[in-house]
Formats: structure tokens, sequence, C-alpha cells
């Protein structure tokens, strides 16, 4: 149904079309859209503030044509930052959500999923964060994707660091390890790769670090290439352009059960469950200190790069 005012304000930002429908399933609007994130703003902007974007928009609505944008053009809202890239040689401009207004503008622009580096603006080139990215093959029950987050998450401790979870939004979850930025895309992406290996050793029908599809049947791809200059991942409190409206929300290690399996936190269900919770789940996360120490690679049976 149109609304008599084809542009409103939301928490102070322009949106046209309030009422154009964006996951036809559910009847989610622009509006409803935006007020989510206005609810989840205070938590997601710790998370994506200073990190360039790839940004995947659909102006139509999720069942209708969506396409992916990296870089800064005409018409650019003035409320995204930019952030200079060096690709190949030459320098890209990319852009960055740092404040509520920068996401409200994003939602403007019919975006309904926000991924983000590992890394921030001022050091492009130092990740403070590690990702595994656990996507099973179809047909893979949920607790056994659960099962594989524990044991990162075991894993990681083992050798000294503490991790985070979250739902990718899709059928998998990311475990996400905090790290100070003193290693190189390189020195974390092979670290990534060694505890990813160490888990398919240790159950080899279970787990595969191929993205090979005819190699995948029946398994959970551990996704560590994630961790490499340029790659991104889903940014926490983000959207994904699926239906369902299903969103990627952090969580508390204990939260992992058949509640939050996928389809079950949506842009409806999420703020409800984040309201009942209270604790923020990574609040935590920022204050964490730590690094890939020579110990850590010599316990995951590695030379230190």
């Amino acid at each position: 149904m149109a609304h008599d005012d084809p542009t409103i304000e939301v928490a102070g930002t322009r949106l046209t079309h309030p009422d154009r429908v964006l996951y036809p399933e559910q009847g989610i609007t622009k509006r409803e859209l935006a007020e989510y994130y206005v609810v989840v703003a205070d938590r997601m902007l710790p998370h994506v503030r200073g990190r360039p974007l790839t940004l995947v928009r659909c102006p139509a609505g999720e069942a209708k044509e969506c396409f992916f944008q990296r870089r800064a053009g005409p018409g650019t809202p003035k409320e995204l930052g930019r952030v200079k890239v060096p690709v190949e040689g030459e320098e890209e401009t990319y852009l960055t959500a740092d404040t509520l207004p920068a996401i409200l503008s994003l939602v403007q622009l019919g975006v309904l999923e926000m991924h983000v580096w590992g890394s921030r603006r001022d050091r492009l080139d130092r990740p403070d964060r590690m990702i595994h990215d656990l996507d099973p093959a179809h047909g893979i029950p949920w607790d056994e994707v659960v099962e594989a987050a524990r044991r990162i998450r075991d894993l990681l401790a083992g050798v000294g660091l503490t991790s985070f979870v979250k739902t990718s939004g899709g059928k998998g979850l990311h475990v996400v390890t905090p790290l100070v930025r003193r290693h190189s895309w390189e020195e974390v992406r092979e670290f990534s790769l060694k505890v990813a290996e160490a888990m398919v050793r240790d159950d080899p029908e279970r787990y595969l670090t191929s993205a090979s599809i005819e190699e995948r049947e029946g398994k959970i791809y551990i996704d560590y290439v994630r961790n490499s200059w340029s790659a991104s991942a889903v940014a926490p409190y983000s959207t994904r352009a699926r239906p369902g409206a299903p969103v990627s929300l952090p969580l508390e290690w204990d939260e992992l059960g058949p509640e939050v399996a996928p389809g079950k936190l949506t842009v409806r269900t999420a703020p409800e469950r984040i309201a009942a919770r209270k604790r923020d789940p990574w609040a935590g996360l920022a204050e964490v200190r730590q690094g890939l120490t020579r110990a850590a690679w010599a316990k995951l049976g590695a030379g230190r790069r």
C-alpha cells in the first residue's frame, strides 16, 4: 500500500519510497529495515566503522535483481565515508559506514547486505580480526555446525586465543578472533589455514578446507580465505539478501542452540532477542589484546612465518 508521503525521515535521514517492500514474504518495507538499523546501530557501528565495505544492493527488493558495489560513484550519499584503497598499483575510493546516518543512507540505496574488511582504514595492511566461516553442505544438521564452531573455539583457546561467534545469516556460523594489529594478511591467512587443517586432521569425514563443490557433499567447509587482502565477511547485524530477511547476529557461546538455527534470527526477531538478552555478547571484543605468538604457531605444528 503506498504511503501518502513518498519521503519520510528516520533518525534524521531522508528516506524515499518508505513503503517499498524489500522482503516480499514478510512484507518488510524500506521503512521497517531502516527502523531495524536504528535499533541495532549502537552495537553494530563499532564493528563496521572505518572498514571498507562491499555492498549488495537490491533496489527493488530481495526477490529482484541485486548487484555488488565497492567503489564510490556518482550520487554516492555524502553521509558515507571514503577510504583510498590501493588496487593493482592505483588508488580506488571505497566506502565506509561510520555513523547511523551512513547506515541509513545505505538503506536508502537499497543495500540489503553490508560486508566489511578485517582491517580498518588507518592500517588496511594489518588485520585486527581473523574469521573462520563455517559453510555446511546441504542437509548438514544445525547441531553439527554448532559443534564445529565449538571445536574451533576450543582449538583456538588451546593456543591462547579468545574467539567470538555470530550467525552468518545463511546456513552457517562465523568464528571471529580479535587480533592486535601487528600481523600481515599473509600471516593471518596462513595461521587461519593451519587452524582449519587441524580441524580436518581431527575429523576428515566431517570437515574440509577445499571450496570444491564436488568434495563438499556431507561436509562442513571451513572457509579461511576471508583472511585475505580485500576479502570481506558479512558485517555483524547486517541483513542478508535472502528470503525471510535473515540477519548476521553476534551471540554468546552458550546461545548456540536450535533457537538460533538458520531462519530464526530475522529483521523482526533479532531486536526482540537483543532486548530480552540485554548484554551485548561482543561487549568485550575490543578489549581483547592477543596475537599470533610463536607458541601458538608451534602448538598448531607450524613454524612462525
